[in-house]
């Protein structure tokens, strides 16, 4: 046996890629007017690049304040954000967010089209290849003719799909989302959940959806992360195993999926009797 076989045999194996995201022992405290309110306690948890990680918890759990400390729009009081491996800080290019009010985060002034391409001036992309990320994204919210419309111009679930396409088109490494169809219709809602479905398979997105909406983290996630009560901790993260096929008729009405909605069900309704 030669030294160059040698070396081969005593190379080390290749390192495994550190998650798409990492919390790691986060906790958010707010101090103000003589109050310390500790809004989460300690989580950690992980999601893999191209996974649809849902977050769930009761009302008050600090949902949103997790999500916006992902993002880095909020710093932690202590513990960590990676993406891909490194620290996070504040607001990263590789993390784009969609908010519940669309609303408000639609200039009513700027036309649809604009407002896509607006954040892609910001990141420094050229013309040309603003204006192709404009339309595919617009192509892939099904908005492909809306271009030229105004935000009040259209139907509220029509406004989803902007801030939806205006996110894809940033081309983030996250899409992190917050409760972002809570102000829609039933309908509009169902067509918006098998929306975000068919954009992640199709680009391979990493998503995290954050929802107060158990049956929605069931249809949407592969898997679900349950938040207690505040201060938060992860209480259960549940694996999602209803295939990646997914029906807004046939896989409600699963026994699995009924099964898995009374798994999270209960674990919420324990988190809110169980003193911190």
């Amino acid at each position: 046996m030669n030294s160059t076989t040698i070396e081969k045999m005593d190379a080390p194996l290749t390192d495994t890629p550190p998650p798409m995201l990492a919390i790691q022992h986060l906790r958010k405290v707010y101090e103000g007017n003589g109050r310390t309110v500790e809004a989460i306690g300690d989580v950690t948890f992980s999601v893999k690049q191209g996974e649809l990680v849902c977050i769930v918890g009761p009302s008050g759990a600090g949902k949103t304040t997790l999500l916006r400390c992902i993002a880095g729009l909020l710093a932690p009081t202590t513990g960590e954000v990676r993406l891909s491996g490194k620290p996070v800080s504040g607001p990263s290019r590789g993390m784009a967010v969609v908010f519940q009010e669309y609303g408000r985060s639609l200039f009513p002034w700027m036309r649809v089209a604009e407002n896509i391409e607006l954040p892609l001036k910001e990141k420094g992309k050229p013309a040309a290849e603003r204006r192709r990320l404009v339309t595919e994204s617009l192509e892939a919210v099904g908005l492909k003719d809306a271009g030229g419309a105004y935000p009040w111009q259209l139907s509220g679930g029509m406004q989803q799909r902007v801030a939806i396409a205006r996110a894809i088109a940033y081309e983030p490494q996250v899409l992190l989302m917050d409760e972002p169809f809570a102000s829609v219709d039933a309908q509009t809602r169902a067509e918006l959940e098998d929306l975000v479905r068919s954009i992640w398979a199709r680009l391979g997105m990493t998503i995290v959806f954050v929802t107060h909406d158990i049956d929605e983290s069931v249809y949407l996630g592969d898997r679900v992360v349950v938040l207690s009560a505040s201060p938060t901790t992860v209480m259960r993260d549940v694996a999602i195993d209803l295939g990646q096929s997914r029906n807004q008729l046939t896989t409600r009405s699963e026994p699995r999926f009924g099964e898995l909605r009374s798994q999270i069900y209960t674990l919420i309704r324990d988190a809110k009797h169980v003193t911190p």
